[in-house]
């Protein structure tokens, strides 16, 4: 798999060669977003987690066209408030007719091409902030490993598919002391999806297959949409092995299973959604010991975004939750809450 990507890689730093000393030298642009959250939360096991919760990022983006056509970019992501990893993304990036290639810390192919359920609030059902304000288990359906460095490649969009594969080393982040290739676990993080996006006579259709290789076990999942009109329509599932990102003779409790559906109504410059979720879970961490629980999870969230200007918009959710445990380390929880606050697009 390395000399494959190697040449892959290769290949693609020859096409990029060749007369490029008329292209403009890259200006860096600054973007980003912030968010802020206010909620309130009552849960079985005590008060809620946090008052208050905020996300902040600032975003350098710049790009050139070479006097052959191909488009080289780079995009670096920088947390607002983080008490570790303070560049959350960091990749080049290279366009032309065979497709993109991306090298660096970004997410993986699966993370970009998988398709869930239509949700619009800050809470959410699937790999949302259910847990920023509960103590429960967070549900995803495409539970990839994350920001890590790895090459990409996606494929040209061909009348509405597109496919893509990753591959990363579990280092995990820059500036890591050592890789992680001797001790039994692995170094190898293979992700892959195929997606597809069309629309016909006002119906508009998405469909993805995703999955990811880590360790000795596996992740994979599906999922769909429908829009007609103001509503779109879709679920998604997920199924993740008890070996995923695991070494040879390290096994969790049991495999996860995960879904959610919801749907959504756009009118104006409002959107709403609700979303169910659901996941029968073999993976959740005790404490911070190496030993899992298994246990099972349903929750709602009922979403609200309203558009006020261009780069601002209000968002809450109301949202409930049902996590039932089978270890005796983790207490049965249930509770439910409401959060709003503002998202800024700059």
């Amino acid at each position: 798999m390395k000399k494959i990507l190697f040449a892959s890689s290769a290949l693609v730093a020859v096409a990029v060669a060749g007369s490029a000393h008329a292209s403009e030298k890259i200006q860096l642009e600054v973007g980003g977003y912030m968010e802020q959250w206010a909620g309130v939360a009552d849960q079985d096991v005590g008060e809620s987690k946090n008052a208050f919760q905020s996300d902040t990022e600032v975003h350098f983006k710049g790009k050139t066209t070479l006097d052959n056509g191909i488009e080289v970019g780079a995009v670096i992501e920088l947390e607002g408030e983080t008490s570790s990893d303070q560049i959350d993304e960091q990749y080049l990036f290279v366009n032309g007719g065979f497709g993109q290639v991306k090298l660096g810390k970004d997410d993986s192919a699966a993370d970009s091409l998988a398709i869930t359920a239509p949700s619009v609030g800050p809470v959410g059902v699937n790999d949302g902030d259910l847990t920023n304000w509960v103590d429960a288990y967070l549900i995803d359906t495409v539970p990839s490993s994350g920001d890590q460095n790895r090459l990409t490649y996606f494929t040209p969009n061909l009348g509405g598919f597109q496919a893509g594969v990753s591959y990363a080393d579990d280092s995990q982040r820059n500036g890591a002391s050592s890789y992680n290739d001797t001790d039994g676990t692995g170094d190898n993080i293979v992700s892959a999806g195929v997606s597809y996006q069309g629309d016909f006579d006002g119906i508009s259709f998405g469909v993805s297959a995703t999955g990811e290789n880590w360790g000795e076990g596996n992740w994979y999942g599906v999922g769909a949409n429908v829009g007609f009109g103001n509503f779109v329509v879709g679920s998604s599932w997920g199924h993740i092995e008890d070996d995923y990102a695991q070494g040879e003779n390290s096994k969790t409790a049991g495999d996860t299973d995960a879904y959610d559906i919801g749907v959504s109504y756009a009118m104006d410059a409002a959107k709403v959604s609700l979303t169910y979720g659901y996941a029968e879970y073999g993976n959740r961490k005790v404490g911070s010991t190496s030993a899992t629980s298994t246990g099972e999870i349903s929750t709602v969230d009922l979403g609200l975004a309203y558009t006020l200007g261009a780069g601002v918009t209000w968002k809450s959710s109301i949202f409930w939750f049902d996590d039932e445990a089978d270890s005796t380390s983790i207490a049965d929880n249930d509770g439910y809450g409401a959060v709003t606050g503002l998202v800024l697009n700059f």
